[in-house]
């Protein structure tokens, strides 16, 4: 019997990979092996990167939310533990976003826990 090789399948594969290497520098734009190579490193970096995005967020709303309660005179862990003491159930994202836009209605907020 004779050896089935599915061309079409093959080149579609490739030119899909080939695709998402656009804009690479050098052979890892146009040579199927470096490509394919660089292609699953990119995937990898951007898996790893969508989940360390929440942390660096996540961060930066400590950072913001810290530097605020800091000026109404407590610590970011004071602030917090209060918070949750009062049922208050807003989340850092918000916070930080008060403590930014709106630091008349964070300093209400800051009032409400005191």
């Amino acid at each position: 019997m004779p050896r089935s090789v599915n061309s079409v399948a093959k080149r579609a594969r490739r030119k899909k990979v080939l695709k998402q290497a656009k804009g690479y520098f050098g052979r890892r734009k146009n040579v199927w092996t470096v490509a394919k190579n660089a292609v699953d490193k990119a995937m990898q970096y951007s898996y790893r990167d969508r989940r360390n995005k929440k942390r660096t967020f996540r961060a930066l709303w400590i950072t913001r939310i810290n530097a605020a309660a800091r000026e109404h005179g407590l610590s970011y862990s004071q602030f917090m533990g209060q918070l949750k003491a009062n049922d208050i159930e807003l989340n850092r994202k918000v916070l930080a976003d008060l403590a930014m836009n709106n630091p008349e209605a964070f300093k209400a907020v800051i009032e409400k826990v005191k």
